[in-house]
Formats: structure tokens, sequence, C-alpha cells
């Protein structure tokens, strides 16, 4: 049944848009039903409930959505460990008030330090849309939306809450075009961050066969770089949702001239890997995907980790033969990726 719910509720929330009367009630009862269900508790910089609280973004020039987790037994006195929880194309920041109970059962439980974890609005229109939804939380055409996170939300992050400053109390969470941005993000400013976890994460924006090819499986000596856009290509085929064509979500973000896969690039987590010569040991990283992705993201993931490898850059992969582009599938997948990053933040945990 709640499953249900948070369906109808993204799609509510959808056609009422952001700032209407229905998406207000909604959001305010997404947040209270979900703040029932924790041990810690999400507090709300958003128009999702009655007022608005927003945080504004100089990088965008408009107010912008976010929810912060804060575990059970919050201290402000005490320093903890941050993460950035990165939603989707065709979400926005509710999404986290679903994903945000996977992080709290774990920490109620032991299984991981206690931290803050921020989760920001990536969408283009502020609200969850179909097409022309997804930043890929980059800068673009479309909007300064890497800006938005490492500036400003960052700095109104860490001058409102106790975050450790070192780099390695600092991670990336995304799902999908979060797990692209994750890894960008990360290897961007990896002065910052230490850690990056994608979950179906979309690591090579460009990838195409040698016969230029999307749908087909990643081959080392049959592979190539996307040279044209393609608007109408189908590139996923979500079960029970209609085909989501290359336009869907890079139509907004690109120019429509021969400059456009330039501007892909730019934004391609495999080549800012290249682009930014990130070196063996610079960054834990860590990805989980499915074998039946319906956007082909075996094939994204697989031309990462071949480039990876040449380079030496280690990347810790949790692979299931089953796995669907979809929550449940990343709902399974999560344990594991938090059994690697517990260690990892162990030594980074809260501090007096």
């Amino acid at each position: 049944m709640k499953r249900v719910l948070w369906i109808v509720g993204v799609v509510v929330a959808s056609l009422a848009g952001v700032g209407t009367a229905g998406a207000t009630v909604l959001g305010e009862y997404q947040l209270r039903q979900t703040n029932r269900e924790l041990h810690g508790q999400v507090v709300d910089f958003t128009r999702n409930r009655h007022g608005d609280r927003r945080v504004w973004s100089a990088a965008l020039q408009e107010k912008r959505d976010l929810y912060i987790y804060l575990p059970p037994g919050f201290d402000p006195h005490t320093r903890y460990p941050l993460a950035i929880f990165l939603h989707g194309a065709m979400q926005d920041e509710r999404f986290f008030l679903k994903a945000v109970k996977l992080f709290d059962k774990a920490i109620a439980a032991g299984q991981v330090t206690p931290m803050i974890v921020a989760a920001p609005d990536g969408s283009l229109p502020g609200r969850v849309a179909f097409y022309g939804s997804g930043s890929f939380w980059a800068n673009t055409r479309a909007g300064r939306f890497e800006d938005w996170v490492m500036d400003d939300m960052w700095a109104f992050v860490t001058q409102h809450y106790p975050i450790r400053p070192e780099r390695e109390a600092h991670a990336f969470v995304g799902v999908s075009m979060g797990g692209a941005g994750a890894f960008a993000l990360a290897i961007k400013h990896k002065d910052r961050v230490k850690m990056a976890i994608g979950f179906a994460p979309a690591l090579n924006l460009r990838w195409v066969d040698c016969h230029g090819h999307y749908h087909a499986p990643f081959d080392p000596v049959c592979w190539g770089w996307r040279e044209q856009p393609h608007p109408f290509e189908v590139i996923g085929r979500p079960k029970f949702f209609i085909p989501v064509h290359f336009n869907t979500l890079f139509g907004p973000l690109l120019s429509h001239g021969p400059e456009a896969m330039a501007e892909l690039a730019r934004i391609n987590p495999v080549e800012i890997m290249e682009a930014y010569d990130l070196q063996p040991g610079e960054l834990d990283l860590y990805l989980a995907y499915g074998g039946k992705d319906e956007f082909n993201i075996g094939a994204q993931v697989q031309s990462f980790l071949f480039l990876a490898r040449a380079r030496g850059v280690e990347v810790e992969v949790d692979y299931d033969p089953n796995g669907r582009h979809d929550y449940a599938t990343g709902e399974r997948m999560f344990p594991q990726a938090l059994a690697w990053a517990a260690p990892r933040l162990a030594h980074f945990g809260p501090v007096k």
C-alpha cells in the first residue's frame, strides 16, 4: 500500500506542480509520514510544506529545495560525516523521503557511523517531470547545477550544521543520473570528497558500440563514442512507462549544432575521469548495477571500468544478474554498499 501511495504521490506532484495546494499537502504528508518511521529526523528546507524554506542558489539565481537528514541522537556540538544524496532523472528531492529509510535503519542498527545526509533538488523545473527534468548535476546550458551543489548547497550545509572538515568524511551517493553526478562531482572535487557510490550509475553518456548501437553489450574490441545526437533514439524502456528517448534526458542540456557532443563529453563521467587525470587511490569508488537494466547501464559501467582499470583506478563492483533499473534493485544492493563504506567512514565518525 505504501508503494502505491508513493507512486500516486509522485504522479500527483508532477501534474499539480510544486507550489500548488495539492503538491503542498502531498509534500507535508510525505515528510510527516517519513519522520514517523525514522529514528533520526529529516529537516525540511523546501516549499513542499506550508511556507517556503528553500535555499537560495546564486548559481541558479533562484531558491531550491533541500532535505537534511539528522541521525538518531543528533548533537549540535558534535561534528558528523556528510553524505550528499543525488536523485535520478524524472525525480526530485522527494525521492529521498523513500531512500532515507535505508540510511536511518543502518545507522540505528550500528552498521555504519552516524552521519548527516543532504538531499538537494537537481530537477530542471524544480519538480518531478518526464521531459527535461534531468540536470545530470552539471553546469550546462540548462543551468549551473554543479555550482548549486558544490558552492551554494555545500556552503549552506557546512555553515548551518556541524560537519567534519576532512575529505575522508565526505561522500556522494547517487542513483542513475545521480550516480553519474556522484562520480563526476567526486572526481572534479576530490579535494573535498573521498568517496562516491553509484547505483545503476550512468557513467558513459556517449556509449555506443563500434557500429554506433547504444543497446549493444560492451565489447572491449568493438566500442566507441557517440558522435552525433539522435533525438528520438530510444535509450531506455522502463517497465510500465513509455520509452525514454535521447532528447528526453539530454535535449535541454545540449546545443542543437555540431558542438552538442563536445558539451556532452564535458559532463560525461568516464571522460571527466580522463580530463581530470584521476590517479589510483585518490578516490574510493563503488558501483552497483543489474544485468537486466532497461537503460543498458551495464555497457556504460563496463566501458567506464575498462578505462579505469587501464589507469590503475580501482572500483568496487556489485553486480546483480537479475537487477533492473528500479528502486527494488537498489534496495537489495544497498546493504552491500554500506558494508563496503562502513569501515572507510569508521575513522571519521562523530567527534566533539
